[in-house]
């Protein structure tokens, strides 16, 4: 059960790490048509959404009474978007997150 959710997780966590991808190069084309410049959303953490999306691999895959402060305050911005993302990974751990 541990295995799935974490390939679950996974999977969505790829997906919208890919989106972000392609939001933000459509966002730095678009600032560059316009003759701005491109300044990408930022996080109270410091991150930016693809860089969030990118580290969050490493807190998914332990649990979350392991984590450092630094990944609780990253995990709180990277479950709160999605709810069922925050079940499918508690699932794997048989435990609530927080």
């Amino acid at each position: 059960m541990k295995k799935l959710a974490n390939e679950a997780v996974q999977e969505v966590r790829v997906k919208h790490r890919r989106e972000a991808i392609e939001e933000e190069n459509l966002a730095i084309k678009q600032a560059k048509w316009e003759g701005k410049t491109y300044k990408p959303l930022t996080f109270s953490n410091g991150d930016m959404k693809k860089q969030l999306l990118a580290r969050g691999r490493y807190l998914l895959l332990k649990s979350a009474d392991k984590w450092f402060d630094k990944q609780k305050e990253r995990a709180e911005i990277f479950f709160a978007p999605d709810p069922s993302f925050k079940e499918t990974y508690n699932k794997g751990f048989d435990h609530q997150m927080f």
